[in-house]
């Protein structure tokens, strides 16, 4: 019997999706070949942007050590030079100190402290949160009217943190789906939004007949 050639696209995307899950949540995913160029050809930020995001974070993860100590457990995303915290924390001085410190790297612009205060999370959650992430990327990618790679995902104990430059209303209809997900306790919307006729210039253009 004969595969379709939809079959081996989709499970080559599926593939790439869930391959991210193995990869801490503090680390920027790093993929290879066309899959890689997809993805920065349709992220909508400037490529700039995208390389001073992933500067962030590794600056970031060289603070943490010193800053956070060994009793936390602190993940770094920044999208657009907007940087989320998430994890977990002993004390409200090192939650404030933490994002004190983040805010002094050069080039971020805002920073969204989700930080809780609480002993670190363990090897079984985050392993659950990675699935969780993985589900609702998924998703998002089965959605006719969005674009999925317009989105990041960052899962914490269940609660789910979507980032990305997104109008009002792709903003709401992802996190309508990433509810809808199985063992997403919340989602916390965490987007820098575009107006409409912004929208309009990040979709392709009509094909031309010859």
């Amino acid at each position: 019997m004969l595969m379709s050639k939809a079959r081996p696209l989709t499970l080559a995307v599926a593939a790439a999706v869930l391959a991210s899950t193995t990869l801490s949540a503090c680390a920027p995913l790093l993929v290879g070949g066309a899959v890689a160029g997809t993805i920065a050809a349709t992220d909508r930020r400037t490529f700039g942007a995208q390389t001073e995001d992933k500067s962030i974070v590794v600056k970031a993860e060289l603070k943490l050590p010193n800053v956070a100590g060994k009793s936390s457990h602190v993940n770094v995303n920044s999208f657009n030079r907007r940087v989320l915290l998430t994890g977990e924390v002993p004390d409200d001085e090192t939650k404030a100190k933490v994002e004190r410190e983040i805010r002094a790297i050069e080039g971020v612009v805002n920073v969204t402290n989700e930080l809780e205060v609480g002993f670190s999370s363990s090897y079984t959650s985050r392993s659950n949160d990675a699935l969780i992430t993985s589900k609702v990327k998924l998703s998002l990618a089965d959605a006719k009217d969005i674009s999925a790679n317009s989105f990041k995902v960052v899962t914490e104990k269940g609660a789910v943190f979507l980032m990305g430059r997104v109008t009002q209303r792709e903003g709401a209809q992802a996190a309508d789906i990433a509810r809808g997900v199985a063992g997403v306790t919340k989602v916390v919307k965490v987007f820098e939004y575009i107006s409409e006729d912004e929208w309009k210039q990040y979709q392709p253009a009509p094909a031309t007949q010859g």
